[in-house]
């Protein structure tokens, strides 16, 4: 479930539009247009990634290990999980309405 939510939300933020929810098939949309910005528009991607939160450093290692792994694959895994592990966190550190303030502190 989570990472349905975090394909979705990728997919908003490589301004994919679709009502597609075959996950195989929106994950291969993804791919799609992270190499369609590789080519055409990578500052473009840079700031998604930045954006996204992507650590630098874990897709630098992961492209130097995976030399001919599709650079889009990777770069698409490593959004969705960033995007999962955001909506992990947010639902963990979500506050129940049925405390009160004076609970919470």
């Amino acid at each position: 479930m989570d990472n349905d939510l975090a394909i979705q939300q990728v997919s908003k933020e490589l301004d994919i539009i679709t009502d597609e929810k075959d996950h195989r098939l929106m994950k291969q949309m993804l791919i799609n247009r992270i190499n369609e910005l590789l080519t055409t528009d990578f500052q473009k991607l840079v700031s998604i990634l930045y954006r996204v939160d992507v650590s630098e450093a874990k897709l630098k290692l992961l492209l130097k290990e995976n030399p001919g792994t599709d650079a889009g694959l990777i770069i698409a895994e490593l959004m969705i999980e960033r995007q999962a592990q955001k909506i992990k966190s947010r639902q963990e550190h979500r506050r129940d309405p049925t405390n009160s303030d004076e609970e919470a502190w």
